[in-house]
């Protein structure tokens, strides 16, 4: 459970925002999503091997671009 704890002089939009970067970081709404449908696992392997892919393009692009 994510939670902060407020100051006494502490501005609320400072609060809010000090949370919402707490519950992003913690990933609770990421897994929330994942866990919202079943996902086979040959399929799931099948999205990992397409993100691994689209990730390593990108790298080599970074790199193309720098060199």
């Amino acid at each position: 459970m994510v939670g902060i704890t407020i100051g006494e002089n502490e501005n609320i939009d400072k609060a809010l925002k000090r949370f919402k970067k707490k519950y992003e970081r913690s990933g609770i709404l990421k897994e929330y999503k994942k866990r919202t449908f079943y996902v086979k696992p040959s399929i799931e392997k099948r999205m990992d091997a397409i993100k691994a892919k689209r990730r390593a393009s990108r790298e080599q692009a970074m790199k193309d671009r720098n060199a």
